[in-house]
C-alpha cells in the first residue's frame, strides 16, 4: 500500500509510544517515526511537522488529545521553553525506567548483547536541586537588562532565570542579584554574533556538603572597572560564598571556559567531602555535578569489586580523583592517568591533604600512557569523556588482559560501541551494568559497566614493559 505523503507544515495526529536518549518522544505515522519534543509515552497529539525526511520526521507538539498517566505538571515555569531539562513534565519513575530502557537498547542494537544485565537505575532522593554547579550565558534583553539563564530548545535565544528547579537552592540568590550586580557596574554582556561585550558566563558551584560557594565570570578580556571591589561586596554579602574568580576565554567559540583563570578575592577553590575524603574543587575542573548519585555509584563499585587490599589500580581518565583516591585507600597501589596538568596537580594536592600515599598521576592521553605502564594492573577503570575510548586503548586492553575492567560511561551510545570490541570473541564477559541518574530531569543517563576476564585467557596477561 502506498504511504501517504507528508511535507513541512503539516499537522498530523500521532501517538507517542517511546522516548529517545535526546529526551524526544517517538510516535508512528503510516510506518514512518517521528519525533516529538514535550511529549511523553502514552500522549496522543496533533503535532506541527518543522523538519521532514522520507522515513521520518521531527514535529512540534500543538495540541495535546489525549495525556500520557505519566504526564506530570513541571517544577519551573519555563520548562517548555528552557533547554536545561528535558523531562520535566514526566512522572520521575517513569524517567527512571525511561533510562534503564535506554541502556538496554544500546547494548542491544550497538554492542550486539542478548539480554544485557542491566540493573535499574542508581537514583537518590534528589530529583531536585541537586545541581552543585551551573553555568549560565549571559545576555541583553530587548530592553537592554542583563539576563542569565539557558538558550531556549534548538536555539541560541537565551531564557532569563531568576531561579532553577535542578539547582541547589543555595545558588538561586546569587543567579538573580549577581546579574543586577552587572547591571549596575556597567559591565557589557558579550554578544555572540558580534563578538563584543564583556561577561560571557556566570558560573556558579557549592559544595554540598561543606555549603561553599565559588562564583567565577567568564569574560572576554579581563577589562572589568573595580571588580576587586564588587568581589569584596560579594564575599561579605554571601557568607557561605568563599572566592571570586576570572576566567578569561578571547575565543569566538561555543567552549564555556577559557585556559586563564583567576582569583580575584578569597579561594581559588572551594572544599567538597565525597566517600570520607575532601576535594579542593577549583572553577574549571571537572567534578561530577551531582555529588550524592555520584558517591552512590562508587560505593557500587567498591562493593562489586569487593577489594582485598592487596590489588593494583589503574584509574584511567581520573580527573582530579575522584574515583581514584577512595579505592585506592582500599588496594595495594593506584595509578591515574589524565590528559590535563591542572587535574592531575589537583589530584595530587587531594592526595597529599588526604594523607593517601599509595598513588601515583601522569599527565598525558591515555592511549600513549597505557601501553607503557610497566606494572600490571589487576583492574582497569575506564571512564573517557563522551566520545568513548580511543581504539589504541581497547588494542592495549585486550592485549594486556588485566582480570577486570570497569567502565563508567556518560553515554551509553560509545559505552556499547566499546564493550562489543571488548567482549569480542569472548575475551571478556560483561557480568553487570548499573545505569545511574546524574541528571534527574533529562534524558542523560551513566552507567558502570563490570567486566571479568575469561577463563580461557587467564595467565597470559603482560603489559608492555
Amino acid at each position: 500500500m502506498t504511504k501517504k505523503t507528508w511535507k513541512q507544515g503539516e499537522l498530523i495526529d500521532v501517538e507517542i509510544v517511546d522516548l529517545n536518549d535526546a529526551g524526544d518522544g517517538v510516535g508512528r505515522w503510516e510506518e514512518r517515526i517521528v519525533f516529538v519534543s514535550d511529549t511523553v509515552p502514552g500522549d496522543r497529539a496533533v503535532v506541527l511537522l518543522v523538519h521532514v525526511k522520507p522515513n521520518y520526521a521531527h514535529a512540534k507538539l500543538k495540541q495535546l488529545l489525549k495525556s500520557s498517566p505519566y504526564r506530570i505538571r513541571p517544577s519551573c515555569i519555563v520548562a517548555d521553553k528552557c533547554g536545561g531539562c528535558q523531562w520535566q513534565h514526566i512522572d520521575y519513575p517513569y524517567q527512571l525506567l525511561a533510562k534503564q530502557n535506554q541502556v538496554i537498547q544500546a547494548l542491544e542494537r550497538i554492542g550486539g548483547f542478548v539480554q544485557p544485565p542491566v540493573d535499574p537505575v542508581l537514583s537518590t532522593a534528589e530529583c531536585l536541586g541537586y545541581r552543585n554547579k551551573a553555568t549560565y550565558p549571559v545576555g541583553l534583553s530587548a530592553n537592554l537588562t542583563v539576563q542569565a539563564g539557558y538558550y531556549q530548545k534548538g536555539s541560541h535565544q537565551l531564557i532569563n532565570l531568576n531561579q532553577c528547579p535542578v539547582q541547589d537552592p543555595r545558588l538561586n540568590p546569587l543567579l538573580l542579584e549577581v546579574k543586577q550586580d552587572i547591571q549596575k557596574r556597567g559591565w557589557q554582556a558579550y554578544n555572540e554574533q558580534r563578538h563584543t561585550g564583556v561577561v560571557r558566563h556566570l558560573s556558579l558551584r557549592i559544595g554540598r556538603r561543606t555549603g561553599e560557594i565559588l562564583l567565577t565570570l567568564v569574560v572576554k578580556d579581563s577589562n572589568l572597572d573595580r571588580i576587586q571591589d564588587q568581589a569584596l561586596e560579594w564575599l561579605k554579602r554571601y557568607p557561605q560564598l568563599v572566592g571570586v574568580c576570572l576566567n578569561r576565554n578571547p575565543n569566538r567559540t561555543n567552549a564555556i571556559f577559557g585556559r586563564e583563570t583567576h582569583c580575584i578575592a578569597g579561594r581559588s577553590y572551594l572544599r567538597e567531602k565525597f566517600a570520607g575524603l575532601e576535594f579542593q574543587v577549583r572553577p574549571d575542573t571537572f567534578f561530577q555535578v551531582n555529588t550524592e548519585t555520584a558517591e552512590a555509584l562508587l560505593q557500587v563499585i567498591q562493593s562489586e569489586l569487593n577489594l582485598q587490599g592487596s590489588e593494583v589500580l589503574l584509574d584511567t581518565y581520573c580527573g582530579i580523583g575522584t574515583l581514584t583516591l577512595p579505592l585506592a585507600k582500599q588496594v595495594k597501589k593506584a595509578i591515574g592517568l589524565e590528559l590535563q596538568p591542572e587535574a592531575v596537580e589537583q589530584a595530587i594536592l587531594n592526595a597529599k591533604h588526604n594523607d593517601i600515599s599509595n598513588v601515583i598521576f601522569q599527565t598525558g592521553a591515555v592511549e600513549k600512557l597505557l601501553p607503557e605502564i610497566e606494572i600490571l594492573p589487576d583492574i582497569v577503570l575506564l571512564d573517557p569523556p563522551r566520545k568513548g575510548c580511543d581504539r589504541t586503548v581497547i588494542e592495549t586492553l585486550l592485549k594486556s588482559k588485566p582480570q577486570r575492567i570497569v567502565y563508567v560511561s556518560c553515554k551509553v551510545a560509545t559505552l556499547a560501541r566499546d564493550l562489543k570490541l571488548l567482549c569480542q570473541n569472548g575475551v571478556y564477559s560483561l557480568t553487570r551494568v548499573q545505569p545511574a541518574d546524574f541528571f534527574g530531569q533529562t534524558a542523560h543517563v551513566e552507567a558502570a559497566a563490570f567486566l571479568v576476564l575469561s577463563q580461557l585467557d587467564k595467565g597470559t596477561n603482560s603489559f608492555t614493559t
